[in-house]
């Protein structure tokens, strides 16, 4: 499935519909909600009996049957070897890097910051032309940080006129347990694309803040790894700066980063990982220019992986 297409059934009926497809079955009634969708039903998969590889092209035929291992499980399908993985993530890696430049990289024009404070009446007119100046005489900054330093405007109408600008909320920081996060995205994708992930609401729901706009293609990625729904929303600069700085001092599960000078290179060294870890679930992404594989090393219970139950793997092939 592209990464820039949203999903359009629920994690749990294409969960099913995968077991289905690869002679396992999967209770998906667990508590947690969507999260555990994929790494819930790894925990309550079984063989069926006749179990089938996930790979269409499996060369194997009624030989798989007598292999002994019941791992790895890629993307919902168990693979009955190495060559089987390899192809399967091969299949996954040309459909996530086919996927870049749609429309969720694209950059998208948006109402200056500075009309959209004129607008709302919460500037003037010779206030906007006195920040202007002093950000091209500087060279640098933000236009909401120069409209703060002539005291046109607090931090908080800042943010405020930023969530105009994105249409998005402004999110609070109260209760946020940057300890408790970290099993949900990795850091060197916390530190890269500024992401702060909150808490999850009801089991089902990822609220991820951002300091001045919105990531969708890391905020999809996110809902398609974790099977929460991400909701996006901007955080006041101060506050931001704080929580993600305790965000990165944080433990987070093991990761990995893998470099290639092409894609089946890539391809072919996540595949060695897998062959080596033998999750219970793995599962691919794109991030803008990389690839994220997160692996669960045993099933996941509730929301939220517990902390050594999941490792990721960061790819990047060819230079990009």
């Amino acid at each position: 499935m592209p990464l820039l297409i949203r999903p359009s059934a629920p994690a749990a009926e294409r969960l099913n519909a995968r077991g289905a497809d690869s002679g396992w079955t999967a209770d998906l009634s667990l508590p947690g909600g969507a999260a555990e969708g994929f790494a819930g039903a790894a925990a309550a998969r079984r063989p069926a009996l006749l179990p089938r590889c996930a790979n269409p092209g499996c060369a194997s035929g009624w030989l798989h049957l007598w292999r002994s291992r019941t791992v790895p499980v890629f993307e919902g399908g168990w693979c009955c070897s190495a060559a089987c993985t390899r192809a399967l993530i091969e299949t996954a890696v040309r459909r996530e890097m086919e996927a870049r430049g749609g429309a969720l990289d694209g950059h998208r024009h948006r109402i200056p910051l500075g009309l959209v404070m004129l607008e709302q009446g919460w500037i003037t007119a010779p206030a906007l032309r006195r920040a202007l100046e002093m950000q091209k005489a500087a060279g640098s900054g933000r236009l909401g940080h120069w409209l703060m330093r002539c005291g046109a405007v607090s931090e908080a109408m800042v943010t405020r006129a930023l969530g105009l600008q994105w249409n998005s909320p402004v999110l609070p920081l109260e209760f946020h347990d940057a300890e408790g996060m970290t099993p949900l995205l990795p850091r060197l994708l916390v530190d890269a694309f500024g992401a702060l992930p909150l808490r999850v609401a009801a089991g089902k729901i990822l609220y991820l803040g951002f300091e001045d706009r919105l990531d969708a293609a890391l905020a999809l990625a996110v809902e398609r790894i974790t099977g929460l729904r991400v909701e996006s929303g901007l955080v006041a600069e101060s506050r931001f700066r704080a929580a993600h700085a305790r965000m990165l001092d944080a433990r987070f599960p093991a990761a990995e980063l893998i470099e290639a000078g092409s894609e089946p290179v890539l391809a072919h060294g996540l595949a060695r990982m897998v062959e080596k870890l033998r999750p219970v679930e793995a599962r691919l992404a794109r991030v803008h220019d990389c690839l994220w594989l997160r692996l669960w090393l045993r099933p996941q219970r509730g929301p939220v992986p517990e902390a050594g139950s999941v490792r990721d793997l960061i790819g990047s092939a060819g230079g990009h």
